[in-house]
């Protein structure tokens, strides 16, 4: 908490992002997120997405969030691990909406996506449901972690952010020509994604969320330009923002590592903190510490560890030097919480505890 808030603590914070499902079953014999943590030695971030049927989440229950005017039957094509298929048929009084997914052990992709017609959009406006926090949840998830890390919330939607979100629901070749050919149609969608997650937002009031994460990889910029993000990311995210510190929420902005050119515009959305610094050896587009030396100090920062190059495949040496490193050009002043920059699939559980190791070796004076 104390690196959030931009300041030293006793010594180097250290996570990953998320702890994926097939790493806990494969590698971890099964453990929670939280007994995964533990047994490494990181700090623990969980994330909570209760009340959220996302179309990645597998075994979700998507008519949970249902109403009487909006019923999604998940048709499931194919139960096999290695090849899930789901198909999703929405009813609503004013039409039906399509989409489908596949998926193997370790993720979910959309193959089908909701939006097909212009028009679509007003179906989502008038019928798509708004999932109310459940508040007394979240207390008992706040109290299982303790100390031992945070709890993190995500604002209601397949991604966080509006623009992101949109990119779930159309693909994001056609948004991006949407967007230039058909800009306030685009401006649309967007607002209706706004409205419903400010609706969410305001059930969250009273929530024991140590930090909200929004934002999403489809605003970075490995995808899409600075000026597209300036014009539909920055508005929308900054009226988040708004409103998550309006009931005393901390931010963090998630950006996959995509930032060069965007850092201005990061700061202007009055985020916290920015994540996950994907350095340029996993497809980021600046180094971690080029970043932090643009935003100077205005924010604090999650992420920046390789988690493929060394977290997964180098040497304990390997490790505790980047992490040195890390420490010395990015965390030196505080404010930073060293972290795997994504997920990781088939990292050995004893590179995971070096790295834990490595971090507690970098001592704040």
């Amino acid at each position: 908490m104390l690196a959030l808030h931009r300041e030293k603590a006793d010594r180097l914070p250290a996570s990953v992002h998320q702890w994926q499902a097939f790493h806990l079953e494969t590698f971890m014999g099964g453990a929670s997120e939280l007994e995964a943590f533990e047994r490494v030695g990181l700090d623990a971030q969980i994330q909570y997405f209760e009340s959220m049927a996302q179309f990645w989440v597998r075994d979700a229950d998507f008519a949970k969030p249902d109403s009487a005017v909006w019923r999604d039957e998940a048709r499931v094509v194919s139960a096999d691990p290695d090849r899930r298929v789901v198909h999703h048929t929405i009813t609503t009084p004013g039409g039906v909406l399509t989409y489908k997914t596949e998926g193997d052990r370790k993720t979910t992709w959309i193959t089908e996506y909701l939006i097909k017609r212009d028009e679509d959009i007003g179906l989502i406006d008038r019928y798509m449901p708004v999932p109310k926090l459940d508040l007394r949840a979240v207390s008992r998830a706040y109290d299982d972690v303790g100390d031992k890390g945070i709890l993190r919330g995500f604002v209601w939607g397949d991604q966080a952010g509006c623009w992101q979100h949109a990119a779930c629901l159309l693909d994001i070749n056609a948004l991006i020509l949407a967007a230039i050919d058909k800009s306030d149609w685009v401006h649309a969608l967007l607002k209706i994604l706004l409205d419903k997650k400010l609706r969410f937002i305001e059930s969250m009031k009273g929530a024991k969320f140590d930090l909200v994460e929004t934002g999403g990889g489809s605003g970075s910029s490995t995808l899409i330009s600075p000026k597209l993000h300036e014009a539909f990311c920055l508005p929308y995210d900054r009226v988040m923002h708004d409103a998550l510190h309006d009931l005393g929420f901390l931010v963090t902005y998630h950006t996959c590592g995509g930032t060069l050119g965007l850092e201005e515009l990061i700061v202007a959305n009055g985020a916290d903190a920015s994540e996950t610094l994907a350095p340029v050896s996993i497809g980021g587009n600046q180094e971690p510490w080029e970043f932090k030396a643009k935003i100077a100090g205005r924010m604090a920062l999650i992420g920046g560890f390789d988690q493929f190059n060394v977290l997964t495949r180098g040497t304990k040496e390997e490790i505790r030097a980047a992490v040195r490193k890390l420490f010395r050009q990015v965390g030196d002043q505080g404010g930073y919480i060293c972290s795997a920059s994504d997920h990781f699939f088939e990292t050995p559980v004893e590179n995971i505890a070096a790295f834990a190791e490595a971090a507690k070796e970098c001592v704040y004076r």
